[in-house]
């Protein structure tokens, strides 16, 4: 399996060169060159297999045994989720009136990204002891990444991760998961600024290929493939438990409504879709709404900023995984692509072609939906089935009530829940809930923390690479000194 670059201008990669990497050198998204076309037989034996199952047979599609053989695959997969608090390690929770909830929260941090970034993380290991290597991981979080990523890493002798977090845009408990991480490979920046903002700095560290060669640097961020490749299995998962018999003629449709941000878990179901797994997808957006107009209008344009909301993090203006979705859409066509997101970097505005609007809409259904909205959702939700909702699943549900409502005939409808309701008491508050917090949520007010400020007029993009060349040389003075001990 070989990847290469949504901009068509870098060098085809393997799995592991698309794993240690973040951006392409050209400034695209890895991709499959090609995607695998799951026959009728193979969904059948799918679909019996747990989540974990489906985790490790995408996997073993997409890496190959000649990197990593299927028994080690398999142990690695199994290693990534033996911290989950599920013994499935995620749970479909059937509700009143075909409400379909599937829970992607049962990790360590309560939030989605454990099960890819804990996948990535063992991958991450894999290699670098058999190369003897040592990365720097870079992460600009909006919410959870951050906090996951650090689970996943953190006391690794082999990778140090920097992380950047926007301060008074994530909720309390999130920020604390991040700061309250004190072991010495973990280094955590506050930033006076949007996730946007933070963005800007990393990316113009990644930009500097030679530099990000010397200091082995890669991202976390649902830039990395593996990321999306692990999130896959969402979407697999819920389509075996929430479709109809699969023992008809034709396989029965399956409908996954995706709460998104950046646009991660989007792609993975287009990935999947265009495998040829039946879903249709509808994306659900808060009140940044990028993602709801491309769908709506083809207007891939920045707003004029970012709106703080209940689901904070969602609070994104720039999708980048929209370029993976527009390059998958436009037949793996990078010179249009490359063209496509020049453009938009230049201007941040971009209307899409009538024919990728036309493909993009055909695949998938959009909403967006305010605050008010998101806590009507919870209350409903709890009201009738005394079941808490965090405020980004409660973008996901509104959409089935929204249909539910005007009686909308439909197929089974999955809502994917990427987060606890424990990780956003602010947000259960605001609906005229009563929290529900976890004793180690609990615990985080009461433990030390350690957080470096990037400050207003600051150089950040100076901050950071004067951090990365420091944990470099950490490095090399650690091996000098094991060496000498050998």
């Amino acid at each position: 399996m070989w990847y290469v670059s949504t901009r068509g201008m870098a060098p085809r990669v393997n799995f592991e060169g698309a794993l240690f990497s973040g951006y392409a050198p050209d400034g695209g998204l890895y991709m499959p060159e090609e995607l695998p076309l799951l026959d009728r037989e193979t969904l059948h034996r799918w679909s019996t297999q747990s989540y974990p199952g489906l985790v490790k047979e995408l996997c073993a599609l997409f890496i190959g045994s000649e990197l990593i053989p299927r028994d080690d695959l398999d142990g690695l997969i199994d290693r990534a989720f033996s911290r989950f608090r599920h013994r499935e390690v995620v749970r479909l929770s059937r509700l009143k009136n075909g409400l379909n909830v599937l829970e992607l929260w049962h990790g360590v941090t309560y939030a989605f990204k454990d099960l890819s970034l804990s996948c990535t993380a063992q991958f991450l290991q894999y290699f670098l002891h058999r190369r003897e290597k040592h990365v720097t991981i870079v992460v600009g979080t909006s919410g959870d990444t951050g906090s996951a990523a650090i689970q996943s890493v953190q006391g690794a002798k082999n990778m140090d991760i920097i992380v950047l977090l926007p301060k008074g845009h994530c909720s309390k408990i999130q920020e604390l998961q991040m700061t309250t991480v004190l072991t010495d490979n973990v280094h955590v920046f506050g930033v006076e600024g949007n996730s946007d903002e933070l963005d800007e700095p990393i990316k113009a560290v990644f930009a500097d290929v030679p530099f990000v060669r010397k200091h082995n640097l890669m991202s976390l961020n649902s830039i990395n493939w593996c990321r999306v490749l692990v999130q896959m299995a969402h979407h697999f998962f819920a389509y075996f438990r929430c479709a109809a018999s699969l023992d008809s003629h034709v396989l029965p449709p399956v409908e996954v409504v995706v709460p998104t941000g950046a646009g991660g878990n989007l792609a993975a179901g287009c990935i999947a879709q265009k495998m040829g797994l039946p879903i249709h997808l509808v994306v659900v957006v808060n009140c940044n709404d990028i993602i709801h107009r491309t769908v709506q209008q083809g207007d891939f344009s920045l707003s004029e900023a970012v709106k703080p909301t209940l689901a904070s993090a969602m609070d994104i203006q720039v999708p980048y995984n929209m370029e993976r979705i527009f390059w998958l859409l436009s037949d793996s066509n990078s010179q249009a692509t490359r063209t496509l997101m020049e453009q938009f970097e230049r201007t941040q505005r971009l209307h899409l072609s009538k024919e990728l609007h036309g493909k993009l809409s055909e695949a998938v259904t959009s909403e967006s939906v305010s605050d008010k909205t998101i806590t009507q959702t919870m209350g409903r939700c709890w009201a009738e089935n005394r079941y808490l909702l965090c405020p980004h699943s409660a973008v996901a549900v509104s959409y089935h009530y929204q249909q539910t409502d005007r009686q909308r005939p439909s197929a089974p409808r999955c809502c994917l829940a990427p987060a606890s309701a424990a990780k956003f008491p602010e947000a259960v508050l605001a609906a005229g809930l009563t929290p529900e917090t976890p004793a180690e949520i609990l615990a985080l007010q009461h433990m030390e923390t350690r957080c470096t400020p990037m400050r207003r007029g600051e150089d950040w993009t100076l901050m950071l690479r004067d951090t990365i060349e420091g944990l470099s040389q950490r490095w090399r003075d650690l091996v000098c000194v094991d060496r000498k001990a050998w």
